[in-house]
């Protein structure tokens, strides 16, 4: 059986972890990367794998002939940018992860995807992605709101998307962005009081940044606090560190997070609830991990002759498993 041919575009701390799932699979196989920094990632990976421009499409298409690309660029800037080209020339995979613009990133990506007759599985990792599943079937199980929580220890959960944020804002050399689920809002859900939560009540966020020297520290507090989709309905901390500082606080890049769901069945009103929870050692790999499996889907929806975007709640199960459907049935059902 011929092995689905994976490119990585980008090659941050996501590209590196999709590098390493990559490696766990029998059934795909990583044939190239593209980088706007083509000599820095040579200097990392050496000669183990061939990198090319990411600008030149045609060239490293041509060259690598991959089945999917996985897009692992920030949301805020790179992928509503890069996927919409990109998909022109290959099916691909992207980890967008702002729920604000989720509609327009979506009809964004389809309508370049039917043009082309590709494939373009959008906003997949863990959250969006795993957690948009989890809340879709607990609504659909219970008929309440389920509620996504992250962060749930003291520390918080290091955010990637938030974090690369920050580091877009001028003066910012470097950020760390951590999420903090309100304990009191968890227990309210869990008491099935299904409030009618805003954002901004269910978390806190808390920054660690870096600034340049010579910035302007509060017209960069200014800018995080009124950034839409991001920081403005939240309760946010910020903390200005030296460079030294972040590396030793905001060491390694854990995360969590919870869906719940908290409702009633049957005429006597019998209390039902879903949770589903996650822990991750590192957020990177785990987003990774998650695209992988979603690469493998888009090659076989491609295969199947479907177009356009789809997301994780597009997507058979099946399609994310390297088993068989007789293995499935056999081990998993």
């Amino acid at each position: 059986m011929s092995k689905t041919r994976v490119v990585i575009a980008g090659y941050g701390n996501v590209g590196r972890g999709v590098r390493q799932a990559l490696a766990k699979t029998e059934d795909m196989e990583l044939v190239g990367i593209v980088s706007r920094t083509p000599d820095r990632v040579k200097k990392e990976v050496g000669d183990a794998i061939p990198v090319l421009p990411i600008a030149d499409t045609a060239a490293w298409v041509a060259a690598f002939r991959p089945d999917v690309t996985i897009l692992c660029g920030g949301s805020k800037q790179d992928l509503p940018q890069q996927g919409p080209e990109l998909v022109q020339s290959v099916c691909t995979v992207d980890s967008f992860d702002n729920h604000s613009q989720m509609p327009e990133h979506f009809h964004a990506m389809d309508a370049a995807a039917k043009a082309s007759g590709k494939v373009a599985v959008i906003a997949t990792g863990w959250d969006p992605g795993i957690f948009s599943l989890e809340r879709t079937l607990a609504n659909a199980f219970l008929g309440v709101r389920a509620y996504g929580f992250y962060g749930m220890t003291e520390k918080g959960g290091l955010s990637m998307g938030h974090s690369d944020a920050l580091r877009t804002i001028e003066g910012v050399q470097d950020a760390r962005q951590y999420t903090h689920a309100i304990p009191e809002a968890v227990e309210q859900v869990r008491r099935g009081e299904n409030p009618d939560f805003k954002p901004g009540d269910m978390h806190t966020r808390e920054c660690f940044i870096v600034a340049k020297p010579g910035a302007d520290l509060e017209k960069i507090r200014k800018t995080v606090v009124e950034m839409p989709g991001y920081f403005a309905p939240y309760k946010t901390t910020i903390h200005f560190v030296t460079q030294e500082e972040l590396n030793s606080k905001c060491a390694g890049f854990p995360h969590d997070g919870l869906v719940i769901a908290s409702g009633t069945t049957g005429e006597v009103h019998h209390s039902a609830s879903v949770e589903y929870h996650c822990r991750w050692g590192s957020n990177p790999e785990a987003t990774a991990s998650v695209l992988v499996a979603h690469a493998r889907a888009a090659a076989r929806l491609f295969k199947a002759g479907r177009s356009g975007a789809f997301t994780s709640l597009d997507i058979p199960p099946a399609y994310l498993s390297p088993l068989s459907q007789e293995e499935l049935l056999a081990h998993w059902m």
